[in-house]
Parts: structure tokens; sequence; C-alpha cells
């Protein structure tokens, strides 16, 4: 197949590149640089360096003779997105090119407003290129569960069947997300969702849990082929900072009684994941939608998984959370689309012990402490503004 994927410059996008190359497909990339450009404006850097795009495709290259192509520029350029998609002509567009970041989004407006405009827009774009270039191109989107939020029921993959004053249907599963980033995720299911439905194109919606792991078999190859390992306060996971945290020897902050849930994935089961939903596509006009994540664990629970793997004596410590969320709460999700598919999946407390710790030991020189302390709070305090 030939594949685009969008964001190929990113924590997951570049792993899938390889991934997807090694597999025998015809892979491309596209991207803009923004995300480091985030680094900058934020002062935070990947724990691990990364090179160049231009680098990283050389390098793969060199040591496999399989070509990645590269497109330069941003989704939010019609132009420049119907022109890629009409050179590349691919048969699935993998959608990874998005402000990833809840943190990121909560700054203030400007960040609101850039989150949803550059998510939202882009996708559109993407949208109108497939419709309008090719309408059989399969669309594989990197959703989230935080689309869903924490229902008080289970969390179907994607549709909800309802029964309403003796009548029956089949809807999209209702979402409450917890921030404008995941808001703009809802817009963009919903967008996709009406391009199937109105258009008759083919789309995969893949509602991803939290991704741990900075390596697959690919990357490692070579060190040149590295991606990211964020653990910063805004672009980190949680389960980086409490791996870094570990390492370096100071307590594990927990945000609130530790009490939230979600849903984790492997990074090497991520990029399997989207291998998986490529070679086996949606049918014309159907909307797709896998919960892509393979155990749930609360916050205090990969904590205390942490400390455990840890050589040190690691104390956990209890912040106030800088969230507004449901530090308690009903969570049970139905994630079998994939694994019926083939899935196998990694646990977590193997990665701990094959990668994360070890990874992190090497580079903890690296580590700035500092960059870990929430400093972006949910709530607003109200202000009286003036003419």
């Amino acid at each position: 197949m030939r594949i685009l994927i969008l964001g190929g410059d990113g924590y997951l996008g570049w792993p899938t590149a390889l991934h997807l190359s090694a597999a025998g497909h015809d892979v491309a990339v596209a991207d803009n640089f923004a995300r480091r450009g985030y680094d900058f404006e934020m002062g935070v850097d990947s724990l691990v360096p990364i090179e160049a795009l231009q680098t990283r495709v050389a390098v793969w290259r060199e040591l496999t003779g399989k070509p990645v192509a590269a497109y330069i520029g941003d989704l939010c350029d019609a132009d420049f997105t119907a022109h890629m998609v009409a050179d590349f002509a691919p048969d699935a567009i993998v959608h990874y090119a998005e402000q990833r970041a809840a943190p990121y989004s909560m700054v203030d407006r400007k960040h609101a407003v850039y989150t949803q405009t550059n998510n939202v827009v882009g996708t559109l774009n993407v949208l109108y290129a497939i419709a309008e270039i090719n309408p059989d191109i399969h669309l594989v989107k990197l959703g989230t569960m935080g689309e869903y939020g924490t229902p008080n029921i289970d969390i179907e993959e994607g549709w909800l069947q309802i029964d309403h004053n003796g009548r029956t249907d089949r809807v999209l599963y209702p979402k409450r997300p917890g921030s404008f980033y995941h808001l703009s995720k809802v817009h963009d299911s919903h967008n996709i969702e009406f391009a199937c439905r109105i258009w008759g194109i083919r789309a995969t919606d893949l509602n991803q849990g939290v991704v741990y792991g900075q390596q697959t078999d690919e990357t490692a190859a070579d060190d040149r082929l590295a991606t990211r390992y964020d653990y910063d306060a805004v672009f980190g996971t949680v389960l980086n900072r409490f791996v870094v945290q570990s390492v370096i020897g100071v307590p594990l902050t927990v945000y609130g009684n530790g009490g939230q849930t979600r849903g984790l994935i492997d990074i090497r089961d991520t990029v399997r994941c989207i291998q998986l939903a490529c070679e086996n596509p949606a049918d014309r006009g159907e909307f797709r939608v896998f919960n892509q994540l393979t155990q749930t664990m609360s916050v205090l629970q990969i904590a205390e998984t942490v400390a455990a793997a840890s050589s040190e004596q690691v104390p956990i410590e209890r912040l106030d959370n800088p969230r507004v969320e449901q530090e308690e709460h009903y969570y049970n999700v139905v994630y079998t689309g994939l694994a019926d598919l083939g899935l196998e999946a990694h646990l977590l407390s193997d990665t701990l012990i094959d990668s994360l710790l070890s990874i992190t030991k090497r580079y903890a020189h690296r580590v700035r402490p500092e960059a870990m302390l929430p400093t972006i709070q949910w709530r607003r305090t109200s202000s009286v503004i003036s003419n």
C-alpha cells in the first residue's frame, strides 16, 4: 500500500512511518515542525535527543534501502494539503498532525483558539482533499479516549444503541471531554462521521489511551532514528513523569487522590494498531471506531507500579489537582475491535523493565526537574473587562 502519515516527525508519527515501511508499504511523511516549536515556546525538550527529519529519513534509507518521502507544509493550507494528496496518491492517510496536549490547550485563550483552529481546520482540509481527489482513500485518524470523559456507563467503541420512547437508534457515543484539546478531537470525529455519511468516504477513528514507551523495533536500530520522550508537565504523559522522577530519586507527583482511571497502550502496540487499521480498511461510507488501549489503571496504580519497578526507594506525593476532573469514577471500556484484527498486547510492567527505566537512566543527565511541576490551571479566575 501507499500510506501517507501526517505528523510524521512526531512522537508516534515517526515510529509509525518506520514500522509501516519495514512491513513493506510505500510511505511518505508530512510535517510543519510545529511540535518542535512548542518546545522552544515552553522551554522544554525531549529527554532523548532527536535528529532532524531529513537526517532520520537518510539514516533509514541507509540502513534498509527503503525510501520515505517527505512533504513539508501545514494542513491548514488547503492548497498544500490537496497538492500533497494528489502527488503521493495514497491508499491510506494516517492523521497524527494535531496539537496533542491538553495542558497546552488550557494555557489561555490564545492557546485554546490555536489548538481548535489548527486541529479542526487541518482535518477539514484533509477531508476535502480526500473527497475531491480520491474518495476511496482510507483515513485513519488518531482520536483519544479523552473524548468520552468519564461517563457513569460502559464506554462502547464509538457508537451507542439507544432506546427512547419506544424507538431505537444507533448514535455516536455521547462525549464529555475535559479540555479544549479533547474538544477539538470531538469536533474532528463529528466532521469525519459527517463526511463518511454524506460523501461516502471511508474512515477509522482510533480513540487512543495514554501511550507509553519510547522504542519500537525500528527506532531501536540506530540512535539517530529515536523518537521523542516527553516528561514535562505540559507534553509529558503521567507515566513518563513518574518514571523520570523515580530514576532521579524524587517523589512521584500524583494529582489529587490519584483515582483517575486511564486507558494505556504501549508504543509498539500503537504502531501495530495503525498497521492493522490500514491493512483492514473500513468500507466506503463507514465511520469505524476502535478504542485503542490494552489495559486500564488509575493514576495511583501507575505510580505504585513505577515505584515497585524502580531500583530507588521513591515516595508517592499528592499535589493539588490543576485540572477539573472527577478523581473517583466508574470506568469500563470496550476495546475488542483491534484485538479481533490480531493485536497481541504488551503489558506496562514488561515495558518498564525492558525499556523505559533503562532509557531514562541513560539520559538522566538531561532531566530538568522543574519542568515536571504543573503550572497550568484549568480553572479561570473572573476578571473585569473595561472598554
